[in-house]
């Protein structure tokens, strides 16, 4: 395969608006190896005293619970997740007597204080109304029954499972009296008590209510309007953020796996805001550390060129810091283009006007990285592989756990690392 072909297929940043227009390397691309259902799962473990039904062919139900037989979370083989097979009949006439007869048996055996009904790709063709099913369903059992639909065919990821599920949380909500506590809406990766964020909050007297999906309980989600502020740590929580405030007034905060110290800084000024309380000597302190982290490491990033392949931080939030700290973008993988006027995008394209494709096709990378030669690879790649072409790998799925100045710390202080051993790579190469 020729490098130079491939690159001329690409499109530059400036050249798209929307991800339909940015052009893939090869025609079989690698779509990501989980469909919404897995979304779905990954939310629903975190909701303990609740039921994940799914409704679908054998192959999607065996996925399902295969995946959860060795998760403790689900209690194993005969724990939270419970499927409805879907043969011919069913699909052809409807699932309605079978998934109601399955419920009977569910309710009798586990009687659960919520069940989350999971449609699959075949349901959602068929059209069967699960909606007004669930209505029904927790009218009859008077217990919070939702439909949560997972059709694979409209969606490039598992992400919206996540979103879904926990939006459908907002049924269970009822109105309560405000007191000194948070909520952590969209919680991805680690435990949110292992954070700077946590500690920072448990020093000011702040206690946790909801975490979801990060763990919690049914009882926890019907008191989560009594919560001052709700913390969205990461853009999938947005939605129900969103009702809460509506319906409630509760005020949000998106305080995402951000890098760069100013925006963590102002969005811990807005936070101990909304919850009328000082801003704590810690956080003042952090941000110092950090700012100074940025300054030091502002001289050995400057003119080092790297190709962006997927981090735990927002693609384009991570690549218009490293910008304007003088790295230099030469191709950016994306699964998602922001629109015009976004100011993530628009500071990019102020220095730089890289190549874009599509996310996770690192195959025909392998001939773009001998015509681009970057210094560095940010995301899942064979490290040996990328060092024998003088490419080094950065590792930031480091700041995978974190949430707020430590994101920066950790995360500039790879790219520093990365870019150093990038250099003894070049210096290894001009010798030879």
């Amino acid at each position: 395969m020729d490098g130079d072909k491939l690159i001329g297929r690409m499109k530059r940043l400036a050249d798209v608006k929307n991800i339909k227009e940015v052009t893939p390397l090869s025609s079989a691309i690698f779509p990501g190896s989980h469909c919404p259902l897995m979304g779905a799962m990954m939310a629903v473990k975190g909701i303990r005293d609740s039921i994940l039904l799914v409704v679908g062919t054998d192959e999607c139900t065996y996925y399902t619970k295969n995946t959860t037989i060795s998760n403790s979370a689900f209690g194993g083989l005969d724990g939270r997740c419970l499927s409805v097979v879907l043969d011919q009949h069913d699909i052809t006439f409807g699932c309605r007597d079978k998934l109601y007869d399955a419920f009977s048996q569910l309710m009798e055996e586990y009687s659960p204080k919520a069940v989350f009904i999971v449609t699959t790709c075949v349901v959602e063709i068929t059209g069967d109304d699960v909606d007004s099913m669930a209505e029904d369903l927790g009218d009859i059992y008077r217990i919070p029954v939702m439909a949560v639909h997972t059709e694979h065919f409209k969606t490039e990821n598992h992400l919206p499972g996540i979103r879904d599920t926990i939006t459908a949380c907002f049924s269970m909500m009822e109105a309560r009296a405000i007191e000194k506590t948070v909520n952590v809406i969209g919680q991805r990766m680690g435990d949110f008590s292992t954070t700077e964020l946590y500690r920072v909050l448990e020093g000011a007297g702040v206690s946790i209510g909801m975490k979801l999906p990060g763990g919690t309980t049914v009882e926890e989600i019907r008191e989560a309007a009594a919560a001052r502020v709700n913390i969205v740590v990461n853009p999938i929580g947005l939605p129900l953020a969103k009702k809460m405030e509506s319906a409630f007034g509760t005020p949000y905060v998106l305080f995402d796996k951000y890098i760069d110290p100013e925006r963590i800084y102002s969005l811990y000024g807005q936070l101990f805001t909304y919850l009328e309380l000082p801003l704590p000597e810690k956080v003042k302190q952090l941000y110092v550390q950090a700012a100074e982290t940025v300054a030091r490491a502002e001289s050995e990033l400057r003119g080092i060129t790297y190709i962006y392949g997927n981090t735990p931080v927002d693609c384009f939030e991570l690549n218009a810091f490293m910008t304007k700290i003088g790295m230099e973008p030469l191709l950016i993988q994306t699964n998602a283009i922001p629109e015009k006027g976004d100011e993530k995008l628009e500071a990019i394209l102020e220095r730089y006007n890289p190549y874009v494709t599509k996310t996770a096709n690192i195959a025909p990378l392998q001939y773009v990285y001998d015509v681009l030669k970057p210094n560095l690879y940010l995301g899942h790649e064979y490290g040996e592989r990328l060092r024998a072409k003088g490419i080094e790998i950065a590792h930031m799925d480091l700041v995978s756990p974190m949430l707020g100045m430590e994101t920066a710390i950790t995360g500039i202080g790879e790219l520093v690392r990365a870019s150093r051993a990038a250099r003894e790579l070049e210096k290894g190469r001009n010798i030879r």
